[in-house]
Parts: structure tokens; C-alpha cells; sequence
């Protein structure tokens, strides 16, 4: 043991080395991945007015608001932003609209976050979303910075440092 290990003024390092990201990152990366979840809807509902054409229905007649088709759309949709977000945070950590901000999504100790986690941090940020960003909002009062979402699924989004050039 050496003398830096018995000096109680010595501070201790931080348990994550790396700050956790302040809620404007995290707003302007959802704003960023806003679009490609879009694109991914758009598609969706293209596929489905075609098929909802192909079953019987006049061309120019739109989805009914509340039917069976519009709820199977609003969970494809739901279903498709969910499997860009788990897959992309699965792969590299980042969605696209993560990387300018240098975000991270990790698992509480710091390495990579197991796909189950990666799950439960979608459900439970799409339900923080559905009630005003009750969710995201709390990261101002909670001790550590985190969001439901974070606290959850055992997940920490991180910032990135620069890197050096």
C-alpha cells in the first residue's frame, strides 16, 4: 500500500470517468435522430396505404383515425424507431444523431450495454416522451444526472471528449 492510498484529503476518482450529458445534449440528439425515424415512418406508411388500397379500399381514402390499421401503423412505426435505436446503441454505442454531440449510451460500469438493457431503455424513454419528458426532465433533480430511461435499463449516456488532432 502506498502513502496515496491512506490519505483521506486525496479525492477519490469519479466512479465514471466521464461526465454524464447535460439534458440539451440529449435534446438535440433526439432532435438529430428525429429524421431518420422519419424516413423509417414515412416508408412505413407508404406500405401501409398500399396495402390498405390492395384490401379493398378506394385510393384517396385515408387510414381511419383509431382502427386497426392505424393502431398496427403506430406500432410498426414504434417497432421501427425502437430497432434503429437498440441496434445502433448495440453496435457502436451512438444513433446518428448521438455522433456530432459525441454521446455515448454505456451500461453502469462503463462498458458496453447488453441488448435486454438497450430494450428497456427505448420502452421506458418512449414512456418518459408520452408524458410531457416528465422522464428526461428529471435528470435536473436526480443525484447522479440520470433520466428514468437511464436509471431503468442500468444505462449512463455519456459525453465523449474531444479528440486530440
Amino acid at each position: 500500500m502506498n502513502h496515496a492510498d491512506n490519505n483521506p484529503a486525496e479525492p477519490h476518482p469519479p466512479a465514471h470517468p466521464r461526465a454524464p450529458s447535460h439534458i440539451g445534449w440529449r435534446l438535440l440528439a433526439l432532435f438529430y435522430d428525429l429524421w431518420p425515424a422519419l424516413a423509417m415512418w414515412m416508408l412505413a406508411g407508404a406500405a401501409f396505404s398500399a396495402a390498405h388500397y390492395f384490401a379493398g379500399h378506394d385510393a384517396r381514402e385515408n387510414i381511419q383515425p383509431f382502427s386497426a390499421w392505424q393502431l398496427a401503423l403506430w406500432a410498426v412505426c414504434w417497432l421501427l424507431a425502437g430497432a434503429y435505436a437498440v441496434v445502433s446503441w448495440h453496435r457502436g454505442g451512438q444513433t446518428l444523431g448521438m455522433r456530432p454531440w459525441r454521446l455515448r449510451v454505456l451500461a453502469a460500469d462503463g462498458g458496453c450495454a447488453p441488448r435486454r438493457a438497450l430494450v428497456v431503455r427505448y420502452a421506458v424513454g418512449t414512456l418518459s416522451l408520452a408524458v410531457g419528458g416528465a422522464g428526461f426532465w428529471w435528470a435536473w433533480v436526480d443525484r447522479d444526472g440520470l433520466t428514468w430511461h437511464d436509471r431503468a435499463s442500468g444505462t449512463r449516456l455519456r459525453r465523449e471528449p474531444r479528440r486530440e488532432r
